[in-house]
This record gives structure tokens, C-alpha cells and sequence, in this order.
């Protein structure tokens, strides 16, 4: 799978050239030539951002501070001076990196590839494999079987998410409503009950075998 640059600056013949210099090296390619047309392609996930701090409509640093409620992979801001003061500003709006006008395109690429390696690195240090069927992303919230992802609420992915840190220690029901639900929220541990047998039934449907074992008249545990 290719990865996914969007490219936003306001200047056309640096838009162009850069998404032809990309294209090339095999990214796909996104572009904008104003703040609020990059705050529109952010919503497509790209894994990388190259955004101009000098844009009309919205400037760079207002686009990174919208953007960063919903994305989370490199920003990389493109300006052609930078003071201490903006390099302070922008890594506090949530910038990871300035290039300066002019650069090179291979120095530009080179940082690019080894941002995305670097995030690539950080998720898969975050995924867990059990087998060869199972994995389990704990930052992205996500649970894999054959390569394909399993749908899970969110209080599902927590049960699971506790259980299989602590594979083979058994949970009471009770226990594990403190600490998925807390002290403070409403309900009982027969809650528990409920959305284990839900995580059985989509583990049946995907023909997972049952992770979450039963300890009879004690809880439940992930199994060895």
C-alpha cells in the first residue's frame, strides 16, 4: 500500500512540483492551495502533511490546530524564515518538523520517508501478536484476526484490552467494572456478563477461537 502525503501551500508551481516529485518516488498525492481546503483533505488520513505556514483563508498554524483533534501522523511546516519564536509556536500547535524555503527535494525526501518510518515503527511497537491469526493494536484501539478488523464498542476493546495484558491472571466481574467502568459509573458487574458474551458472539461470527475463558464461580481470563 502506497503512503499518503497531502502537500498544502498556496504557491501552485510548488504544489505541482512536489506533487510530481512524490508521485514519482510512489505516494499517493493530496493537495490544497488554501488552509481550509488542507483542513478538508486532513479529514482523508494522510500518513504525512507538508502545510505552509503562509496561507490565505486560514494560516498553517490555525490549519495544524484544527487538524490535530483528528490526525495524528507527522506535520511538517514548509516557511521561508523561521524564528525561534515561530519554531516554539508551531511545535506547540502540534507541528513535528520545519523545512525552509528553498530546500532540496532529496533532503525533503529523506525527512518525509524517515518521519513515516519513524510512525510506522511507533505503531507496530504498539501492536501485540498473539498467534498467527491474532493481533491487537493497543494505541490504535483496534483488534485484528487474519488481517481483517473485528468491529468491538468501546468498552468491549477495554475488557479486552485488560484481560489480554494480564494473560491467564482471572478478573472477577466486579473487578473488572472498576476498572473499566470506574467507581463512579452507573451500573453492576452483571454489565460485564453482557458485553463479554457480545465479544463472543463477534469472535464466533469471524470463527476467532474464544480468547476470554470462564473461571467458574471467579471470572474470566485471557487464555495462555
Amino acid at each position: 500500500m502506497k503512503d499518503k502525503i497531502l502537500i498544502a501551500d498556496d504557491e501552485i508551481d510548488i504544489v505541482t512540483m512536489l506533487k510530481s516529485y512524490f508521485e514519482f518516488n510512489g505516494y499517493d498525492v493530496l493537495t490544497a492551495v488554501n488552509g481550509l481546503e488542507a483542513v478538508e483533505r486532513a479529514g482523508q488520513q494522510p500518513d504525512i502533511i507538508l502545510l505552509d505556514i503562509n496561507m490565505p483563508d486560514i494560516d498553517g498554524m490555525e490549519v495544524c490546530s484544527r487538524i490535530r483533534d483528528f490526525v495524528s501522523c507527522p506535520i511538517l511546516f514548509l516557511t521561508a524564515r523561521v524564528e525561534e519564536s515561530d519554531k516554539i509556536k508551531g511545535f506547540g500547535v502540534g507541528a513535528d518538523d520545519y523545512i525552509v524555503k528553498p530546500f532540496s527535494m532529496e533532503e525533503l525526501g529523506a525527512r518525509v520517508s524517515a518521519h513515516i518510518r519513524r510512525e510506522r515503527r511507533k505503531r507496530e511497537s504498539t501492536k501485540v501478536r498473539f498467534d498467527n491469526n491474532l493481533a491487537i493494536d493497543y494505541t490504535e484501539k483496534c483488534l485484528y484476526y487474519n488481517g481483517n478488523l473485528i468491529t468491538l464498542a468501546k468498552k468491549e476493546f477495554q475488557i479486552i484490552e485488560l484481560l489480554s495484558q494480564h494473560r491467564g491472571q482471572v478478573f472477577s466481574k466486579e473487578r473488572i467494572y472498576e476498572l473499566v467502568w470506574d467507581y463512579d459509573s452507573d451500573g453492576d458487574s452483571s454489565v460485564v456478563a453482557e458485553h463479554v458474551r457480545r465479544i463472543r458472539i463477534k469472535f464466533k461470527g469471524a470463527d476467532m477461537k474464544q480468547y476470554i475463558e470462564t473461571v467458574w464461580g471467579m471470572g474470566y481470563r485471557w487464555i495462555k
